[in-house]
């Protein structure tokens, strides 16, 4: 590459263009694609869990029980009215079933927090391991 001082005719226009800035924007082009390639290349290898033909379909229905609280602070099992002792008895029954059912708890929008959260905890001090809460689409506004 050669460059240019300056020649004896300055009114002259130039004839060559000035490629400099071109090579910066490429190689600047070049470290950015250099940088980010490895990043899209990058794969995380998971084992899942093959599809066996064989083997049927469980045919069994989960057990699902609804705990729902409402407004007044009155607890509903399966939408009959019980005390907080007898949800209790409730969940460690259904924490020692041979096969756990799930319970779905819907406190109501207005219920107090101080016996949603004794209902939580007697489910926990009870061991009940599959339980969700339901309705929260209610919550959203």
């Amino acid at each position: 590459m050669a460059m240019s001082v300056g020649s004896s005719d300055d009114s002259a226009p130039m004839g060559e263009m000035n490629t400099t800035p071109l090579i910066d924007v490429m190689l600047v082009l070049l470290i950015m694609f250099i940088i980010t390639i490895p990043i899209q290349t990058h794969a995380v290898k998971l084992d899942m869990p093959q599809n066996n033909p064989n083997q049927p379909p469980p045919t069994t229905q989960p057990v699902i029980h609804k705990v729902e609280v409402d407004f007044l602070g009155q607890i509903y099992w399966d939408g009959q009215p019980v005390d907080l002792p007898t949800v209790t008895q409730y969940f460690r029954r259904a924490a020692t079933a041979a096969e756990e059912p799930e319970i779905h708890i819907r406190p109501d929008k207005l219920a107090q927090y101080e016996i949603v959260d004794q209902v939580l905890a007697a489910a926990q001090k009870m061991g009940v391991t599959k339980m969700g809460f339901v309705g929260n689409e209610a919550y959203a506004n």
